[in-house]
């Protein structure tokens, strides 16, 4: 049924305005979040609120910053901040330490040295094959890119043309883990990884040059990495993410304050 020219449609009748709701825009915006799992973007909160996209980033930053005690009120145990393309409410890294001992009884599950490393080189390198992967730790990497995979910080993203290996590269999952909105807030690592020359010829991906930014690798036929999440006995030579993917198991991320 055609609504007549200035008539108000069904939806518009239904939906009460967000600023008659008790707590106005702000408490509108909290509710929504809270129920979140994943960082919504700005564009989504509008649309979904009815509100202009100005007026949501306003309230947005105006929550983040009474949240943090900013107007000289008590700091919350949580935060909102933007991240992976979208704002979320987290623990407070200020109370890291607390929450990571209730988390599972204080046995939060670490990624190991060889998994944070084997990160490194995918997120600086993506696109790249496990096989060029294990050429620059010196070790195969299978299990631990199996582990990666799990934990949803990296995913197969393509197949190699010539040979059909798979492509890995990091996720939106890993951005917001990091705290980025895109890869290139990366701290500038890559030049000390090998060039992509240098792994001319492995798993048939010659053509991959310079720096990418989503891509993934391809299979390789050598036993599992025993540090998928365990030990790893070889000496690796990447560099690790220390300053970067440690954040990946920040306990103050795990969702909900």
């Amino acid at each position: 049924m055609t609504q007549p020219d200035g008539a108000p449609t069904l939806d518009e009748v239904l939906a009460p305005a967000v600023h008659d709701l008790p707590g106005g825009l702000p408490a509108a915006l909290e509710a929504v979040l809270m129920v979140a799992d994943e960082p919504i973007p700005v564009l989504e909160l509008a649309t979904a609120l009815a509100v202009p996209v100005d007026d949501v980033l306003s309230a947005l930053h105006e929550l983040a910053a009474e949240y943090r005690g900013d107007d000289g009120g008590r700091p919350r145990g949580f935060e909102l901040r933007e991240a992976g393309g979208g704002w979320r409410v987290y623990s407070a890294p200020a109370h890291a330490e607390v929450v990571g001992r209730f988390v599972q009884g204080g046995q939060t599950a670490r990624l190991t040295q060889a998994a944070l490393e084997t990160l490194a080189v995918i997120a600086y390198r993506q696109p790249v094959s496990r096989g060029q992967v294990s050429a620059v730790r010196g070790v195969n990497v299978d299990g631990v890119v199996r582990t990666l995979v799990a934990r949803g910080l990296v995913a197969e993203v393509g197949q190699d043309p010539h040979t059909g290996a798979g492509l890995f590269g990091t996720t939106g999952y890993f951005l917001e883990r990091m705290g980025f909105t895109s890869l290139d807030e990366l701290p500038p690592l890559a030049p000390h990884l090998p060039d992509m020359d240098d792994l001319e010829g492995l798993d048939g991906l010659a053509d991959l040059r310079g720096p990418a930014r989503a891509g993934t690798a391809p299979t390789s036929t050598a036993p599992a990495d025993r540090a998928a999440d365990g030990e790893d006995d070889a000496p690796a030579s990447a560099p690790t993410l220390h300053d970067v993917a440690q954040a990946t198991q920040d306990p103050t991320d795990e969702g909900h304050a």
